[in-house]
Formats: C-alpha cells, structure tokens, sequence
C-alpha cells in the first residue's frame, strides 16, 4: 500500500466532530477503494463494505425505508457477519452512483450521527450513465444537498510517486528551499529526481500501474496495465452513455495525441472527425471531462488576473488527467524515446501533459494564453498573489512570448515568469527556470 495524500484529509475529516457522510469521487482505478478500506480498517473497530458495482443487488435494500435504524437492519440481516456499533463503525460504501437512493440515506446517517459513512464514485454526475428505466425507479432519489462533504481524488500525483520511490520528506523541504531561495540542486540529487520524473511521465499514477512497474520493472507489462485502463474507459463511455452519443464519445477520446500534436494545441471538432460541429461533440466532450478521464486548459482574454474572469470558455486544450496513461494512447516505444529524449517536435505535448497533470492533481484550474499574433504561453498561474507565466520545455527552448509579455507590464500586468526544462534552478531578470520535477511544488496561491 503506497503512502497517498488522502489520508492526510481522511483523518482530519474523522478528527472534525462536525463531520458529514465523505464522498470521494475521482476516475476508475485511481485508487479510492484501498485507500478508504486501509483507512477504516486502522480507525474503525468495525467495518461494514458494500460494492455496488459487483453487488447491485444490494440496492435494494435501499428501495424501502432510509431511516437509519431500518437500513441497519437490513444490511445486518444481508450481510451475516456485519455489526454496526455505534460511534465505532464505518460504512464503505462502493460505486455509489449504482444507488442513488444509497447517496440519498447520508443525509439520514448525518442527522442520526452514530455511524460513519465514506463513499466512493466513478461516475458520479455524468449525463447518461443512469437509462430511462433506472431513471423512473430512481425519481425519489436525491443528493443530499448540505448532509456531505465531497472530495476529488486523483492517480497518484508526482510527489506521491516520489514517496512511492522512498524520497524523504527532508529531500523535499530541501527542494522547497530551494525553490524559495532560489539555489541550485546540488547534482546527485538533480541527477536522480530527473531520472524520476522521466520514468512519471510514462508510468503516471494509476496504483496498478505503479505496483507492476516496482515488482517487474518491466516497461511492456506496465503498457498492457495502461491499456487495459483505457479500454475499461472505453467500456465505461459504451456501457453508460447514451445510445446517440457512445460513438461520439469514443471519438473525441481517441482524438487527444492528434489534438495535442499540433502547433495550435486548441481543441478542434474537425481532428474528432472531418467536418464535425461543436453542437455535435461538445457533450460527449463533457461526458469525459465529469467521468474524471480529462481536464480543459482554457485560453484567457487577457494574463491577468482573476484567471476564472478571463476564461474564454469555448476556446480550450484537454489533456489526460494521467501523464502514463496519455503516454500509453501513442504509439508503441514512446516510453523508450522518453527515457532517452529522442522525441522531436512532439516532446512538447508530452512534456505539456506532464505539467498538466502535475498541475490538475494539486487542484489547480488550468489556463494557457494564445492570440494569433503569436503570442503562446503554455500556461498561465495565480502564484504567490500575483498572474505568473509558466512555460515548460522538455530541453531547451526560447520564452520569447513569456519576454514579450514580461517588457509590456504596463499593458499586460504580468511581472513574473517561470520556465520549467531540463535544468537546474537559476534566474534570468523575471524569469525564473526550474527542473521539471520542481512544477509540483508551486502550490502558493
């Protein structure tokens, strides 16, 4: 069991006497249902576990009565071996969106307040994933507006991973001071946190994943977890989305390494397929988007901030919330290319989806700057109170967009810019650069 951030909030959520029902949503397979059953089974002397994927016939037992003295009973009487004591007890409940009258009862077990409750969704919210029929069984249900704390979790993000590869906290905080002193990694430490991040950016964080790859070490079978992955998400866009737009999801998936391939990463309708329309894809973009597989970078009017004002909302990239998982959707042997830089013009949507996925996984909103008189900045940050340029290179690379912006603070009000690359910590005037494997560590708001 891998060291995840989780269980940081996990125990301040049970230390809150005020708590409400958790409910954790994230994409399948990102490590949600060990992370929740090792945490309760170390907290709880008792604890009670429902699947409502593997078991949807337990449903039922929430079709009838949800007071929470009824549901005990029931889920005792089904499940032989299960004691709901009070105040020592957690219900795990599994794949919730099976059950929306199961989500329904945590604003009883709220009120009542002997038990706890964690939840788990994977498809939480997305449109189509309930049919017409379920949909009119399950008109009584309805979330508990005020009665639950909801939480993102995602695949392991890069510092997890460099818990994962036993990389002290002290080599952390070094890296912090670093970063707020602004002096170089001494080169044995450099050396081996660049060799990480390179073997992050085709592994990612998907717990099978990283399992496999440390009792193996072999990068094939570590390709065929990851697209096994991806094919469950195929499934997944199949299986639950509505007849008319299966198809249509499938296609703006498969079509993200073409997006991301071009020198205007702006998401286009016509790459999905030649001659599509907005109005035909951009709900089964959506569907992905809730379905927690992707994540929109939105261009801004203006550097400035607030960021979320300056959005413009139907102009945007999308990348894979997971950098292996993106890496595994191209074609076979660009693992190896990665490990020894021999990636040309297309290191740079890599190297991009690797800062989005840095970024995305510390909750970040995401955000890029492009206007057709060739300004280009990769992304665009609130960091230490102010709007600051971040651009990443996967080796070298001129910022002249991120200089031309900084001579022009009169008109742009930016005052700071950061590039990320394959060098040490150094500053320029304005711009400070820092090793890729740095990126995680701007969590200053």
């Amino acid at each position: 069991m891998y060291r995840r951030r989780i269980e940081t909030f996990l125990l301040d959520w049970k230390n809150n006497k005020n708590r409400k029902p958790l409910v954790i949503k994230g994409c399948r397979q990102c490590g949600k249902t060990s992370s929740v059953l090792a945490f309760a089974k170390s907290h709880y002397e008792n604890v009670i576990y429902i699947d409502f994927h593997q078991q949807e016939h337990l449903c039922s037992l929430f079709s009838g009565s949800l007071v929470v003295d009824y549901l005990t009973m029931v889920i005792s009487a089904a499940m032989p071996g299960s004691r709901f004591v009070p105040y020592k007890t957690c219900l795990v409940l599994d794949e919730i969106q099976h059950c929306p009258r199961a989500r329904s009862s945590l604003k009883f077990f709220m009120n009542d307040g002997r038990y706890d409750v964690i939840c788990t969704g994977s498809l939480l919210g997305v449109s189509g994933y309930r049919s017409a029929e379920q949909m009119k069984v399950d008109e009584e249900a309805t979330i508990p507006v005020g009665a639950e704390t909801i939480i993102d979790m995602y695949p392991m993000d890069f510092e997890e991973w460099l818990w994962a590869n036993d990389i002290s906290d002290d080599v952390i905080d070094y890296l912090r001071k670093s970063l707020n002193e602004e002096t170089p990694i001494v080169e044995p430490i450099h050396q081996r946190l660049r060799q990480l991040m390179l073997e992050y950016v085709i592994i990612g964080g998907m717990p099978e994943a990283v399992k496999t790859f440390f009792a193996t070490h072999d990068i094939n079978q570590v390709v065929r977890v990851q697209k096994n992955i991806l094919n469950e998400y195929r499934d997944d866009m199949v299986k639950y989305a509505r007849a008319e737009d299966k198809l249509r999801i499938r296609e703006c998936f498969d079509s993200i390494p073409r997006q991301l391939s071009r020198d205007n990463k702006k998401f286009t309708y016509s790459v999905v397929r030649k001659g599509a329309r907005s109005k035909e894809y951009v709900g089964s973009l959506q569907w992905i988007e809730d379905a927690g597989i992707i994540q929109r970078c939105y261009n801004l009017q203006m550097p400035e901030l607030p960021l979320g004002g300056n959005a413009i909302q139907d102009c945007f990239k999308v990348y894979t919330v997971d950098t292996g998982l993106f890496v595994s959707m191209l074609d076979d042997g660009t693992q190896s290319d990665v490990l020894s830089g021999n990636l040309w013009t297309y290191k740079g949507a890599i190297y991009e989806n690797l800062v989005a996925d840095i970024l995305g996984k510390m909750g970040r909103k995401l955000y890029y700057y492009q206007k057709d008189s060739g300004l280009e900045i990769d992304f665009v940050m609130r960091y230490n109170g102010e709007c600051v340029l971040l651009e990443c290179k996967a080796r070298s690379g001129n910022v002249k967009s991120a200089k031309t912006i900084l001579q022009h603070s009169e008109k742009y009000h930016v005052n700071a810019a950061i590039k990320l690359g394959d060098y040490n910590v150094g500053r320029v005037d304005k711009i400070l650069t820092l090793p890729l494997y740095m990126a995680f560590l701007l969590t200053k708001i």
